[in-house]
């Protein structure tokens, strides 16, 4: 009786001490919008958008200003993003990824962190194809892809008439994102408040991935924060552009560009930023309401509260709508991270992939890292910057090619041996294209070299590229 009641008590001691252990483990906030761009942060000073409750993440944390998703095997490419974040793999090697063996391993990202002591909670779109409630401890009101868009939706508006007896975002009759009554983004708010309080009581440390499906079309918000942003408020692109040239050869008119009419005006897509603008700044406000439950529960100092986005989106940019593009619009995401050690008001202009976040959280949680491809952001967090990737690679489908390094951005289109180059710091908006500028040759040398060693590196189904022939470099004549 003796030998059984130490050994039950040497159990309990290190049931407990297990318990203290995980209860000393910081909590990790996780907010995910879908399709927002980079520049759609109001602290920025790149938009005139009202984000006040992101500000303060940015006064508060640290910002990551260069922020990629890796690309797309199809046109949903946040099903490829997603699929990524959730097994730490690759583009390539995601898509390969058996999820049922993957979810059997426990090693989906929230299954890992469960196994750590977490407690794991969804609410807000999932889009991946294993079933959130099998890897998750809590899931509730699971969105699918998008809310559900309708036919008067599309190729709209084509002038002020047909925006006057033409579909309204904050008319309920369209469903959509007012489906069930309740617009998402507030009831997303509303699970979010609901567990925090839960956790509350909780001394186990938490999880919440919180996925928005907002921004993402319909763009429907309240009739009030679209009379925030009235058209006059609203600035066209620099780089707007009636029509791409380009736009069959990359993509296709892909459901996403047939949001808004062809050629593109200036009056559809202000329209298109209008909806856009009022949707983020909504679901700014839910945001602020999630933080202000997370003050209340006495566990915000000891939480790590990150922000980020799928993929961005070109809403009128070179005359795209879409996200289905290697331009920073549309492959560059807002990355904010807030919590313990990390420096209030700070930046890091270090290029990442959003889904770095995958390593950096289970450091934090002192789980494992087995198999996961993407890198902790632990050391920028601290204030170190330089090379976290040797470059930045980017891929959609068979259709377009891109590397990024050293502030030099190719883009390849292979099936017309089309070769865009950038200088994203002198030319942020990607205007100026240096491709067919013989002193650039050299350059064009190197990245395409790059690019063709990331493909060998990452499993690229393409086999190689073809970059076209460019002039030599002139020779300077001697004096």
């Amino acid at each position: 009786m003796k030998l059984k009641s130490v050994a039950t008590a040497l159990t309990l001691f290190c049931i407990l001490g297990a318990s203290l252990a995980d209860a000393g483990k910081p909590n990790i906030l996780f907010i995910f919008a879908d399709d927002m761009c980079y520049e759609s942060i109001g602290a920025y000073g790149l938009e005139d958008i009202d984000t006040p409750n992101l500000d303060k993440l940015v006064s508060n944390g640290m910002s990551f200003t260069h922020a990629y998703n890796m690309g797309a095997w199809g046109g949903a490419v946040c099903v490829a993003s997603r699929k990524m974040l959730n097994t730490g793999l690759f583009v390539w090697r995601s898509q390969q990824a058996n999820l049922n063996q993957y979810v059997s391993d426990r090693k989906m990202w929230s299954q890992r962190l469960s196994d750590a002591g977490y407690q794991t909670y969804l609410t807000g779109k999932w889009h991946v194809s294993t079933p959130a409630p099998q890897i998750f401890d809590h899931a509730k009101n699971i969105r699918k892809g998008m809310p559900e868009q309708v036919p008067s939706g599309y190729n709209r508006p084509k002038n002020e008439e047909d925006y006057k007896k033409g579909w309204k975002p904050w008319d309920p009759k369209h469903g959509g994102f007012w489906q069930g009554g309740k617009h998402w983004s507030e009831v997303l708010a509303d699970d979010s408040i609901e567990f925090l309080n839960q956790a509350a009581e909780d001394d186990q440390p938490f999880f919440m991935y919180l996925a928005f499906n907002a921004p993402h079309d319909p763009r429907q918000a309240p009739k009030e924060y679209i009379d925030r942003y009235p058209l006059d408020r609203i600035k066209l692109p620099e780089n707007f552009q009636p029509e791409y040239p380009y736009l069959e050869t990359i993509c296709g008119k892909i459901r996403d560009e047939q949001l808004a009419p062809f050629p593109r005006t200036e009056y559809s897509i202000k329209v298109n930023r209008q909806e856009y603008y009022a949707l983020i700044t909504h679901m700014d406000e839910q945001i602020g309401k999630i933080f202000q439950a997370l003050e209340k529960t006495g566990k915000a100092d000891n939480t790590y509260i990150v922000f980020t986005a799928d993929h961005g989106l070109a809403v009128g940019h070179h005359g795209l709508v879409g996200k289905q593009n290697m331009y920073e619009h549309s492959v560059r995401v807002p990355f904010l991270v807030k919590g313990p050690g990390v420096k209030a008001g700070s930046k890091n202009d270090t290029p990442i992939y959003l889904q770095d976040i995958v390593p950096t959280t289970l450091g934090w949680a002192g789980a494992g890292t087995d198999d996961i491809d993407f890198k902790t952001l632990k050391p920028l967090l601290q204030g170190k910057t330089g090379n976290h990737y040797d470059s930045i690679y980017g891929a959609y489908m068979k259709s377009q090619r891109m590397v990024l390094k050293d502030n030099w951005k190719l883009i390849v289109y292979p099936g017309i041996g089309l070769t865009r180059l950038f200088n994203i710091a002198k030319d942020p908006l990607e205007m100026n294209d240096l491709a067919a500028h013989p002193e650039y040759t050299l350059m064009l040398k190197e990245l395409s070299d790059e690019l063709e060693s990331k493909m060998d590196e990452l499993s690229d189904p393409m086999a190689s590229i073809v970059i076209p022939d460019r002039p030599a470099p002139k020779k300077k004549k001697r004096r």
